[in-house]
């Protein structure tokens, strides 16, 4: 799975905050999904984050980045 790539040390990564409606009680239900099953609070975030993004038609540009010459 291709969520798997992103749980490592060495993943560059970028803060992303966002107030969201306490009645989803994500806070709570992250939490609760990492203490069952270790994954991660960020990557728990990006995993359905990235997911609902696809769906919705918005696939990330896997290309490399061109490195510009001196």
């Amino acid at each position: 799975m291709g969520w798997r790539r992103i749980n490592g040390r060495h993943t560059s990564r970028g803060q992303i905050n966002y107030a969201v409606p306490d009645a989803l009680q994500l806070q709570r239900r992250i939490r609760r999904y990492h203490a069952d099953h270790g994954v991660q609070h960020g990557d728990i975030v990006a995993i359905a984050l990235d997911a609902f993004l696809r769906a919705k038609g918005y696939p990330p540009d896997l290309t490399p980045p061109k490195h510009e010459e001196r």
